[in-house]
């Protein structure tokens, strides 16, 4: 639960950081505040690579478990080779 709460968490602060690099690009377009937009738009892509790294240092020590389409296909791929052998 732990790892899904720091997942959601990551997700907002990047969420949050894009919302504010486009009201900075939206509302004020003077030099000042375009260092703004770079330091917003900085740490988004910083909490993106962190979250990435997160996620698969998470799948690799088995803390998560992926379950999507391929993961699917290879059980059921193993389990009509079981089948077969019978």
């Amino acid at each position: 639960m732990l790892i899904k709460t720091v997942v959601i968490f990551a997700f907002l602060l990047i969420l949050l950081s894009l919302g504010s690099a486009l009201f900075n690009i939206v509302k004020h377009k003077d030099q000042a505040n375009s260092q703004k937009t770079l330091n917003a738009l900085t740490l988004r892509i910083t909490l993106s690579i962190t979250l990435f790294i997160f996620i698969f240092i998470a799948v690799a020590n088995g803390w998560i478990e992926p379950h999507g389409i391929g993961t699917r296909s290879q059980s059921h791929d193993t389990t009509s080779e079981l089948s077969n052998k019978n």
